[in-house]
């Protein structure tokens, strides 16, 4: 536990178009990049790049695995009254604890799931000068990113990412992103992906109607807020590393968003923090997905779900590949809880009122996302922008991280991209 705290302390439809064939023509042997200062493959290299190590507290390996609850949402999603009492609850009890549980029978096709992995596939083996079309460029989360060196230069992660969003709109369409940045060679993954995209915003969309019961407020409330949104595809890889106890595929953080839904294939090195200690997610299911609760959920909740603190780590042997679907609200429509949350919280406000638009400015210009308080040190920034005209009453916080006695659990409900 002492490790941890001193690591912290630093730092739709869901089935295919209509005669999509299944990937087939995959190479056999994964190929990995030397790419300036985010040398990937390291077989040629005795050691490894200094931008991608971690202090060793930062690095202790999980010994137990985590006891997370396995959700069925088949009960819940005919509307049968005593499965939906028995999801809600396990939700709420995952969500108080750790904010991480996994989902099945959840509605999605499982050949659309295994589509996305086979039609991205291609993409993290291409020749560099492919992968650089998609290149992130200042400013943007979009494109392509080798161990987001264009950020960092220290702590890298030990992975590349392609990333887009989902703003659905038939202007900016999956599909017309994947055309003007990689071509047409790829315009058939991005037709695979805004599919995707979909049934992921169908399936968050009722997540927030059973988050929404599990916390005793109206069961449409949180699915009403994200009825507008603009998410974010995250497709992840992590090749294997000569020394993985010195790297991380991923730092310890919280995601900002609200709620994250991500497949990950059967390699494993999903961690989570819970009651103080790393614990192991072991994939025994290819048909589950994960979910994890997000800050601005936390903010939404009111601090009663916790956002989840989770890391990757990598392997000398496998690549390991996950698709993380970030679901997010509109930029500039208020986060505030529902006021009959608020009206049975006799502690108030925990967080003041503020934008994902707002949010994300901060993130971009003042935060790594594995400093470990973000949620707190944002709302104390949002405060002090106004300091002539405070918060009213119902929307003050009653404890900011300025004034906190920091418990571990204070310290891992208010953290802050996965």
């Amino acid at each position: 536990m002492s490790s941890t705290l001193a690591c912290l302390g630093k730092m739709a439809s869901s089935s295919l178009p209509p005669g999509f064939p299944p990937f087939k023509d995959a190479l056999k042997t994964p190929v990995f990049l030397n790419h300036s200062a985010s040398a990937h493959s390291d077989q040629d290299h005795h050691s490894i790049p200094t931008q991608f190590l971690w202090p060793e507290e930062c690095t202790t390996r999980a010994l137990g695995e985590l006891n997370e609850p396995l959700v069925d949402l088949e009960g819940f999603l005919c509307g049968d009254r005593d499965s939906i009492i028995e999801a809600a609850r396990a939700v709420r009890e995952a969500c108080i604890r750790h904010g991480f549980f996994q989902v099945v029978n959840h509605g999605i096709d499982p050949e659309l799931i295994q589509a996305a992995h086979d039609w991205i596939d291609p993409f993290f083996r291409a020749p560099m000068e492919t992968k650089l079309r998609a290149r992130t460029q200042v400013g943007s989360m979009w494109g392509y990113s080798s161990s987001h060196s264009e950020r960092f230069s220290w702590r890298l992660p030990w992975k590349e990412t392609l990333s887009f969003g989902f703003p659905e709109s038939s202007q900016e369409s999956v599909v017309k992103y994947f055309e003007s940045t990689l071509g047409e060679d790829f315009v058939q993954t991005g037709m695979v992906y805004e599919k995707y995209c979909e049934a992921m915003k169908d399936l968050s969309l009722k997540m927030m109607e059973l988050l929404a019961i599990s916390l005793g407020v109206d069961r449409l409330y949180y699915r009403d807020f994200f009825k507008e949104s603009r998410s974010i595809m995250r497709c992840n890889s992590y090749p294997p590393c000569r020394d993985p106890s010195r790297v991380l595929g991923t730092g310890p953080h919280c995601d900002p968003t609200s709620l994250t839904i991500l497949h990950q294939d059967q390699v494993g090195g999903l961690e989570v923090l819970s009651d103080g200690e790393w614990q192991k997610v072991r994939p025994d299911r290819p048909d589950a997905l994960v979910i994890n609760i997000g800050d601005t959920f936390m903010a939404l909740s009111n601090g009663k779900y916790k956002s989840c603190m989770h890391r990757v780590v990598v392997n000398k042997r496998e690549v390991r590949r996950s698709l993380s679907f970030f679901f997010c609200p509109s930029p500039d429509k208020p986060v505030r809880p529902p006021p009959s949350l608020l009206a049975n919280d006799q502690s108030g406000r925990k967080y003041p009122d503020f934008s994902w638009s707002e949010f994300l400015h901060f993130l971009g210009k003042h935060r790594r996302a594995d400093s470990g308080d973000t949620l707190d040190r944002f709302s104390d920034w949002i405060l002090s922008r106004s300091p002539s005209s405070p918060p009213s009453p119902d929307q003050e916080p009653t404890l900011t991280a300025s004034v906190r006695a920091l418990t571990l659990g204070d310290q891992l409900m208010n953290q802050h991209v996965h």
